[in-house]
């Protein structure tokens, strides 16, 4: 594959996942939508907060990852600068770190 094939394959790879996210990102706001809305029922606060709180993480992580796409950082670990393979973008598209730098991360 020559590198201006290879170029347009990566870029034709990040116009769909691209394309992906935003709609991942339009239902998830949909969803947070309909999690605040009031349903009058103190039993399922508990439960709705916590699907609050991870419908806002996850729309954070696309967020994220919908900036790092266009700012041309995408698939750069942030904290070795170091590629991130795409099998784990494939898995975690907003994988933020490679697997070791995650792991340090963690701790």
């Amino acid at each position: 594959m020559s590198t201006g094939t290879h170029r347009r394959a990566d870029q034709d790879r990040l116009d769909n996942l691209h394309a992906s996210l935003s709609q991942e990102f339009e239902v998830q706001t949909a969803r947070l939508t309909e999690l605040t809305a009031d349903t009058g029922d103190p039993n399922q606060a508990h439960t709705q907060s916590a699907l609050i709180a991870a419908t806002r993480q996850s729309l954070e992580q696309i967020s994220g990852a919908l900036r790092r796409i266009a700012e041309g950082t995408y698939g750069v670990c942030e904290r070795c600068q170091g590629d991130i393979p795409t099998e784990r973008l494939e898995i975690l598209p907003h994988a933020r770190f490679c697997v070791p730098c995650q792991q340090k991360q963690k701790g």
